[in-house]
Order: C-alpha cells, then sequence, then structure tokens
C-alpha cells in the first residue's frame, strides 16, 4: 500500500512545473521527441542518484556541509543561467532549420551515439545533480514512506527505482501531446516565442538558486 501511496506522491510531484520541466520541454520543441526522452533519461538518472543517495545516507552530507552545499548552490545557478543565456540566444537567431515530423529541428533519429542526443542527456543529468535541494527533498521525502520495521536501505532503493519510472512515465507522455500539436509549435515565430520563455525561468531559476541561503 505504501508503493500505491508513494507513487501517488511521486505524480504529483512531477505534474508540477519546475526547472526539469522546461529544460525537457525545450530539448523537445528543438530537436524532436528523442532529444525530449534523452533529456528525460538524464534527468531521472539524477534522480535515482539523489534518492539512492538518500537511501544509504549520503546526501547527508550534502545538507550537512555548508560549503558541499554552497559549492552545488553555485555550480547548479551557473549551469542554469548559461542553458537561459543559450536559450535566448537561439531566439534571436532566425528559425531556418527543417522542422521534422516531431515539430523540432529535423534530428538523425534515436541513436545513442551522436552529440546532439548525449548532450539534450547531460543537460537533464546536469541540472537535477547540481541542485542541492534536490538531494535535501529527496532526504526528507523518501523516509515518510518506509513502513516501520522495514528494511530501510532496500525500502528506500526500491522507492528510488519507483520514483524515477513514475516521472519517466510522465516525461514520456507530455514529449508524446507535444508531438500530437508539432504543426503549432513547430512554426518559427512560436519556437522563437518559446525559447525565449524557457530561457527567461532557466536564468530566474539560477539566480533565485545562486541568491538563495539554507
Amino acid at each position: 500500500m505504501h508503493i500505491a501511496a508513494f507513487a501517488g506522491a511521486c505524480l504529483l510531484i512531477a505534474m508540477t512545473p519546475g526547472v526539469s520541466t522546461a529544460v525537457i520541454l525545450r530539448q523537445t520543441l528543438r530537436a524532436g521527441p528523442w532529444r525530449g526522452m534523452a533529456a528525460t533519461l538524464g534527468n531521472e538518472t539524477g534522480v535515482l542518484a539523489w534518492a539512492l543517495a538518500a537511501a544509504f545516507g549520503l546526501s547527508a552530507l550534502v545538507t550537512a556541509s555548508q560549503m558541499a552545499y554552497d559549492t552545488m548552490r553555485i555550480a547548479g545557478a551557473v549551469v542554469l543561467v548559461a542553458m537561459g543565456a543559450q536559450s535566448l540566444w537561439q531566439a534571436r537567431r532566425p528559425a531556418t532549420e527543417p522542422v521534422g515530423p516531431a515539430g523540432g529541428v529535423e534530428v538523425a533519429g534515436p541513436g545513442l551515439s551522436g552529440g546532439g542526443w548525449r548532450g539534450s542527456y547531460l543537460a537533464g543529468l546536469g541540472t537535477c545533480l547540481a541542485n542541492p535541494k534536490a538531494a535535501v527533498f529527496a532526504m526528507a521525502f523518501l523516509p515518510q514512506f518506509v513502513p516501520a520495521g522495514a528494511d530501510a536501505p532496500a525500502t528506500l532503493t526500491v522507492l528510488a527505482v519507483v520514483w524515477a519510472v513514475v516521472d519517466t512515465l510522465w516525461y514520456a507522455m507530455v514529449i508524446w501531446l507535444i508531438g500530437r500539436v508539432r504543426a503549432v509549435l513547430g512554426r518559427p515565430a512560436v519556437r522563437r516565442r518559446l525559447e525565449q520563455v524557457s530561457g527567461v525561468v532557466l536564468i530566474g531559476s539560477g539566480v533565485r538558486l545562486a541568491a538563495e541561503s539554507r
């Protein structure tokens, strides 16, 4: 029963728009669903890493050390601002790239060997791993769903996998829905405006992360 409750909580969290959502949507709109899924898998790798760190007590090191927390906070802010600036720069460029069947820029396909696929994956991964608040959240969120008397590390590991799976399924559905309205979202003017919005969101999130204190 606690697994079902946990999965429901994970779904509600996934449905709440945030920085990860902005990054995944941007990758999808710019280069199609495969790049969006690459960013999703990168983000979920980070989610799984933080959840497993919470399971084995490693995330406590981040929350206990002010220096470690601040280092990750500044690094995360730099990553977000850089991605936001890139998005705004892309919005200034004329949209001359051919629009593919997915509504984004024409791409080679789902192969994993392309640098673009890796770049999208790393964008999703970096967004999650460079955010120390993700470590704090994982450490506070996961233990609430461990039944009394259960093997805590084993249960937390299962919950970590469930969290990543629920997140992946949600973002996969979002990416699919974007593909259904590709005719509208693929228009150059719309794509430029979406780049502008995502750029402002990412830069704003980066500035807020840099300015925050615990």
